[in-house]
């Protein structure tokens, strides 16, 4: 069992790294951007289908963006901070899973959000894009769980487990 925890500690943290590299670079491009990123039409098509559906005006549109923008930097950073948390583990301390799983379900409906206007605008190159995404993201989390699970992380195991008060 050990080897399978190992081959699951490089995927994930090889998830992870692709996260930290990817959303960050497409975070910070968008944050320096003066429209947020929504000059880049190919990548923001899922700000304009959620602006039409809520009926935003341009300004709206640009925070939207921001937003949306902001989200993807802190998946990016809590991909970058599990990493950090891997190695101090690798050097005797204990790596914690707990808050690379919320940045993936971050990581999860964002990809969610944005698959489905690539769906209505019949653009398979983003469909593909934000499916093979969110394909890694739900590997990550599971592989995370089952880690969890087969006591990779005791301390998370032992808070999640409860207490039985009363033996019959």
């Amino acid at each position: 069992m050990r080897k399978a925890s190992g081959a699951a500690t490089a995927i994930i943290l090889a998830i992870a790294l692709y996260f930290a590299l990817i959303w960050g670079n497409e975070a910070l491009r968008s944050l320096m951007s003066p429209t947020y990123g929504l000059d880049d039409v190919w990548r923001s098509q899922f700000i304009f289908a959620i602006g039409g559906l809520f009926h935003l005006s341009p300004v709206g549109l640009i925070k939207l963006a921001a937003f949306f923008a902001t989200l993807k930097l802190a998946a990016a950073v809590i991909c970058a901070v599990h990493i950090v948390g891997r190695a101090r583990a690798f050097m005797g301390g204990k790596a914690d899973t707990e808050i690379l799983e919320a940045g993936l379900i971050l990581i999860v409906v964002i990809s969610i959000a944005s698959v489905g206007p690539a769906v209505w605008s019949h653009n398979a190159n983003l469909v593909r894009e934000a499916t093979i995404q969110l394909l890694l993201a739900t590997a990550a989390t599971g592989l995370c769980i089952v880690e969890r699970s087969s006591g990779g992380n005791r301390a998370a195991t032992a808070r999640a487990t409860p207490i039985k008060l009363w033996r019959w």
